[in-house]
């Protein structure tokens, strides 16, 4: 009987310490619904002021959400934007798979068209991306069929990583060995690059090289993400069925539960980047933190 309770007591302090350790960190208030009047949100990315630019993409739509709370319409006929990042002049760069390309969208609306094949083929549609401190842009390039596109198959041979220099038309490929690349992240030191394979189900993370080059993929966690962001601890933060946090070894330390069926994206925002803004199926959150999003 004593035995019994023993292996009992062990078991609860267990799930306790379980239950404990996947408590939402970092969190000062409750997730905050700011709007769920769109089809399927997409592709959060923050200006230099903090306000939070996201894509509602079967509505072909790009939206704002200011730090003064105001929600607004920024762009319509925004090229089926998918993922955004905004580049050091301000200019928002976006994944616009309607014709698989890469645009650059000032804030007076202009576009520039950056990236449209690769070796005099499309690609499969650019998806998520991030610029390193030269101005080069990572992106991702995964294969889901949209029904706004003519063609029904791939002109590529499978689904990778892509480099595109400033100011250079051609990209290269830097990672390939990947089942369905998605999510993507780098840090702020420029030495790694988070790359989440969602038909896998696992995040990678490589080494960047001087050359913009990737090496040493390491496994880095067994889940895949849809998009992803960074705190200033190097925390990376995931989204799909909420949104989980690892540690930069790759350690689950929290979760945090949002009432949608999936979360596209993620990133932080406001005047002090403690905001942890996601774009959630229909809708749009917010959640305050104790911590900030890096630069």
């Amino acid at each position: 009987m004593k035995r019994y309770l023993f292996i009992m007591l062990a078991i609860a302090l267990s799930t306790t310490a379980f239950s404990q350790s996947m408590k939402p960190v970092f969190i000062q208030d409750s997730l905050k619904l700011i709007s769920s009047q769109f089809e399927f949100t997409e592709g959060a990315s923050v200006d230099k002021q903090g306000n939070i630019f996201f894509t509602d993409q079967p509505n072909d739509q790009i939206w704002k959400y200011d730090t003064a709370g105001k929600l607004s319409l920024f762009m319509d006929k925004s090229g089926r934007a998918n993922g955004t990042y905004f580049d050091k002049k301000g200019n928002l760069i976006v994944c616009a798979d309607e014709q698989n390309e890469i645009w650059s969208i000032s804030m007076n609306k202009k576009i520039k068209v950056l990236f449209s094949t690769y070796e005099g083929k499309k690609v499969n549609g650019p998806n998520d991306l991030w610029i390193d401190a030269k101005g080069g842009i990572y992106f991702t390039d995964p294969y889901y069929q949209r029904n706004y596109w003519i063609r029904k198959a791939s002109a590529l041979n499978g689904e990778k990583v892509y480099y595109l220099p400033k100011g250079k038309k051609t990209a290269k490929i830097v990672a390939d060995k990947m089942v369905r690349p998605n999510g993507i992240v780098g840090t702020p030191d420029g030495r790694y690059l988070y790359v989440a394979d969602r038909q896998a189900d696992v995040t990678y993370r490589y080494d960047i090289n001087s050359d913009a080059s990737l090496s040493n993929q390491t496994l880095l966690f067994k889940q895949g993400s849809d998009g992803m962001t960074l705190d200033i601890d190097g925390n990376i933060y995931i989204t799909g069925k909420g949104v989980d946090i690892y540690k930069p070894n790759g350690e689950k330390i929290s979760h945090i539960d949002v009432p949608e069926d999936w979360c596209g994206n993620i990133c932080f925002g406001g005047p002090n980047r403690d905001t942890l803004f996601i774009t959630a199926s229909k809708s749009l959150y917010s959640i305050k933190t104790t911590t900030k999003g890096v630069e």
